[in-house]
């Protein structure tokens, strides 16, 4: 346009808005000189600096890739504009050096934007710390108006700052954050700020989620002529990126707008683009937003220099409609509750629209209850406000609690303070009144009256029946976790495994399930009988009742093995599956229902009754050990034994997999490995021969270990081209393939009870597979890539997965797949989870070793000095867990979080140790871990002094399995092998 000189241009009505937007800066709102029907004629207004800018721009494109130029330089003289530190109220802290390029544009744009001259007051809302106070000073100074500074003191109360502001200097331009406006109040709002007569011409409201129409026409006052905008940007592309004018006829009209206030358009110099998660350009849809453009850029942290044109990610989420950007929340504002996805400010913009509702505030406290604190007029309008929320929000976004102020607290920037409200809600839940319970009478008499209250019962039933469930009763997985926080409460402790019971039992149960907890020394016995109600009988209690296990019609595995034989699955940290199949077997068929004999009634893969057997005691020749000294480390400078290996096979490239033991029970059965590698081949292998019994080529490299069928008949394993393969296991045939949407890297998990198997994928999403049936039976988001393998527990019957997002999730394993708990351990999870009967134990990435109960609740956690990715291994009594760091030490510690050892390795520990016993007549246990440098450690389990260490050629990455007296662990030297440990050294 400038290139023709062009002066004036004819724009369509319907167009208006749109043309406006895009070329404000350009317009001189003054010097329309004609409207005819449908036409507006525009005269342009063209500013010299705003033209010798664009033509910068244009110069700076031609300039070498190569050029100095084409880097913002720290060095470079005159470069810095200012630094400054983010306060990290949405995101990491950090140092931002923001050039004079970089914020000149701002500062140009919303000069011309607002119209700003001589005859304007603007008011400092912005402390110095906060970068658009650059903003605000230097439009002022570049136009000759007034700025006005008030003290601290006089912001703090609103009445006071609302006559200084509108009275007494009649500030014309206003940039602040909603928070600041809405400390205002509604009242003062509409008849001063936003009056017929203010002064106010311009309101740029920013740095925060935008108020929804709504509450903003609810705001004006009738006549009011203010300019609104919605103004958005972030420190680390200083200051702001984005305008949108709200049009007059909006703001006007009665009639209800769904969508929310767009961001609108990018402000000089500003490139914005819309990224789904693969880094593709987003036209239409949900994505996150990058902002940058030539000169907008910053160095952040330590960079001393950033290619021109750097686009920065904003952890800002959108969705593009129709061309339009429209603001969902921040990454760390989206939360997963009942699972389900949930934006917290949705739910903000919910209760802000209510009438009771002067201001408000969302905070996810301890990620675990979702709070609103409420500023209200009226106090006993509580009950109100929460009745109308659960009418306007889905029953996963109700808040759990809603707390009274009477002002939000906010930063010194403006923003709603956080960590104060999560202050205020802790003093508010001390403050409560503590219930106390008198004896067994009143805690039944009480959780009666909280049945009541929970699912709305009416109070005219004297008495909620023994046998009533929660859900059949009209109770939902929001109400039970209300009815879990006041039990709790009630008790005024964690009452361990509370939720499960409350979703799947009867009121009397639930009640004896607290009962225990609180009055754990008193005889229940007699209380269960006189209590328990009278079931009928089913085939199930028949069988029960007759004192001999039921007898499932069971076929037996397909490689010809005698019906009534049972076999053992071995597989890494000592996790051990034992099937028993007996009856007949259709020809070729999977066997639909076999056996699980299993001690331990919580995790379906550790049976502490049957534990490998020990190894042998036939000594070794002292040459095959690397020497030791006496304080149990390693002797460096040893000469290197002979290694003491039985067999190894070559898998053609590296074997970061751990293998699967298969040993059938009855003498002189075939025990077989099974493991694949990055050749893309899976092997059956003879334990003890190494002998090739079969091998089949997948479509790409395998990572994932396998995992046994509960017939045995299978063998399933995970593969780099996103399928999961099921193979016979006696022949290696492939019998069906399962495609997720992504890498499997995580090992399945088999439930005995139903025979489903439960994978992870990298589509970031936990799969319940019924192999037999050939379909997936459920499908969950976890909210990110499943990288390590799911842990199955019977009782409770949960089955466990962890995400590289960093989120440990309990789920139901039954047809639902529903989450029932979610917890965030902040950094990313390889790691697997790990089952023991009260606990379920999970490595970090932060170096934490962290354990929770099986309701969820963080018992305890531990602190490696490295990032933990070693699964844990818990001994035979459950008493101790073991783990490997990549601080190069091997630990245990004691189920109460306690240090019981530490070894040093000489490398990083990647691998799972396994724990194993000497010989059968010995109560000596040992453990054996990998370090990546290929060394493999025997430690005693008690002490976690060294026994032996042997020298594989290659690094580490499977974790070892010992059978008897083999252990067999993959190399990356492209074998696996398998090492004779009965001459292991008796110390």
């Amino acid at each position: 346009m400038k290139k023709c000189n062009l002066k004036y241009i004819l724009v369509e009505k319907k167009q208006i808005n749109k043309f406006r937007s895009s070329h404000e800066a350009l317009l001189n709102h003054g010097t329309v000189t004609a409207e005819h029907n449908d036409l507006v004629l525009f005269r342009l207004h063209w500013k010299n600096v705003e033209v010798n800018l664009l033509l910068s721009d244009r110069k700076e494109k031609h300039k070498s890739e190569n050029s100095k130029e084409e880097h913002v330089d720290i060095i470079r003289e005159h470069c810095l504009a200012y630094v400054l530190h983010t306060s990290g109220t949405t995101g990491t802290p950090k140092i931002v050096r923001v050039p004079h390029a970089c914020i000149l544009p701002n500062i140009q744009h919303f000069r011309l934007l607002f119209d700003v001259t001589k005859e304007d007051v603007l008011f400092l809302a912005s402390p110095l710390t906060f970068d658009p106070s650059v903003v605000e000073i230097f439009v002022a100074l570049s136009s000759g108006a007034s700025l006005l500074i008030v003290p601290a003191s006089v912001k703090v109360l609103p009445s006071r700052l609302a006559a200084v502001l509108f009275s007494r200097h009649r500030v014309t331009v206003l940039q602040a954050t909603p928070t600041l406006l809405r400390r205002f109040g509604s009242p003062l709002i509409k008849s001063v700020v936003l009056s017929a007569s203010t002064s106010l011409r311009v309101l740029a409201l920013g740095g925060e989620p935008f108020p929804s129409l709504t509450v903003l026409r609810s705001w004006r006052g009738e006549g009011n002529r203010t300019q609104i905008y919605n103004i958005y940007g972030v420190t680390e592309v200083s200051s702001w990126a984005t305008f949108h004018r709200i049009p007059e006829k909006i703001l006007n009209s009665t009639s209800k707008w769904e969508l929310p206030v767009p961001l609108g358009l990018p402000l000089l110099g500003t490139v914005v683009e819309v990224r789904d998660a693969s880094g593709l350009t987003v036209q239409e849809g949900d994505g996150q937003v990058f902002l940058g453009g030539r000169n907008r850029v910053c160095l952040l942290d330590d960079e001393m220099t950033v290619p021109l044109g750097t686009m920065r990610a904003t952890g800002d989420f959108v969705t593009v409609k129709d061309g339009e950007i429209f603001f969902l929340g921040r990454k760390d504002g989206q939360i997963k509750r009942h699972g389900k996805r949930l934006n917290i400010e949705l739910v903000q913009q919910a209760a802000e629209e209510l009438q009771q509702v002067e201001s408000c505030a969302v905070t996810w406290y301890n990620q675990e209850k979702l709070i609103l604190f409420v500023v209200s007029k009226d106090a006993l309008l509580k009950e109100r406000i929460f009745k109308e929320l659960q009418q306007r929000l889905p029953s996963h976004a109700v808040p759990d609690e809603l707390v009274s102020i009477g002002s939000l607290p906010f930063t010194s920037h403006g923003k709603v303070d956080v960590s104060e409200l999560n202050k205020i809600y802790l003093n508010y839940v001390n403050l409560k009144p503590k219930n106390k319970l008198s004896g067994k009478e009143d805690l039944w008499e009480k959780l009666q009256c909280l049945w009541k209250s929970v699912l709305s019962v009416s109070e005219d039933l004297l008495r909620v029946p023994d046998e009533s469930r929660f859900l059949s009763s009209g109770g939902d997985s929001l109400k039970s976790i209300w009815l879990l926080s006041e039990l709790e409460q009630l008790v005024g402790a964690p009452v361990p495994g509370l939720l499960e019971v409350i979703l799947s039992g009867s009121i009397l149960e639930i009640y004896h399930h607290v009962l225990q907890a609180v009055f754990p020394d008193e005889d229940l016995a007699a209380l269960s009988k006189s209590c328990t109600p009278k079931r009928k009988l089913r085939d199930r209690d028949l069988e029960e009742g007759s004192g001999e296990p039921p007898r499932p019609q069971c076929a037996s595995p397909s490689d010809g093995r005698d019906p009534g034989a049972a076999c053992m699955a071995l597989s890494r940290g000592r996790q051990v599956l034992c099937l028993s199949s007996a009856g007949s077997v259709p020809e070729r068929g999977p066997c639909p229902s076999a056996c699980y004999e299993s001690v331990s009634q919580t995790h379906a893969q550790t049976l502490k009754s049957s534990d490998p057997p020990a190894l042998g005691e036939t000594p070794r020749d002292a040459s095959c050990a690397a020497g030791v000294s006496g304080e149990g480390q390693p002797v460096r400078g040893a000469e290197k034994a002979e290694l003491p290996v039985r067999w190894r096979a070559d898998t053609g490239k590296c074997v970061d997999a751990s293998p699967l033991v298969v040993i059938a029970a009855a003498p002189g059965s075939p025990a077989t490995v099974y493991i694949g590698s990055h050749s893309c081949r899976m092997k059956a292998l003879d334990l003890h021969s190494g002998k090739v019994k079969w091998e089949q080529v997948l479509g790409d490299r395998i990572e994932s270990s396998a995992c046994v069928s509960k017939c045995g008949n299978f063998v399933i394993v995970g593969c780099y081209d996103g399928l999961v393969y099921v193979l016979e296991s006696n022949s290696g045939e492939k019998y069906w393939t399962f495609a997720t949407g992504d890498a499997v890297k995580s090992s399945a998990a088999v439930d005995p009870s139903t025979g489903l198997l439960y994978i992870g994928s990298h589509d970031q999403h936990a799969y319940a597979v019924d192999i037999y049936k050939r379909k997936c039976v459920w499908k969950l988001n976890c909210g990110g890539a499943v990288f390590s393998s799911p842990c199955l527990s019977l009782l409770p019957h949960h089955v466990y997965f962890a995400t590289l997002g960093g989120h440990l999730l309990a789920v139901n394993p039954q047809a639902t797949g529903n989450t029932l708990w979610k917890r965030c351990c902040g950094k990313p999870l390889f790691s697997s989870p790990r089952c023991c009967l009260q606990y379920v134990c999970i490595g970090c990435v932060d170096g934490r070793l962290l354990c929770f109960t099986h309701a969820g609740e963080q018992v305890w956690q531990f602190s490696a000095s490295g990032p933990i990715f070693s699964s844990p291994c818990t001994s035979a009594s459950e008493q101790e867990v073991f783990f490997g760091s990549h601080d190069g030490c091997v630990y245990c510690c004691s189920m109460r979080g306690d240090l019981r050892w530490k070894f040093e390795t000489t490398a990083r520990v990647y691998a799972t140790p396994f724990a194993f016993r000497r010989h059968s007549r010995s109560s000596a246990a040992l453990l054996a871990a990998a370090s990546t440098d290929g060394k493999l450690w025997i430690l005693d389990s008690a002490s976690g002094q060294l026994q032996d260490v042997y020298e594989l050629p290659g690094e580490v990455f499977s974790s070892p399995v010992v059978w008897e007296s083999m252990l067999v662990i993959g190399c990356r030297n492209d074998y696996v092998y398998c090492l004779d440990l009965r001459g292991a050294s008796h110390r």
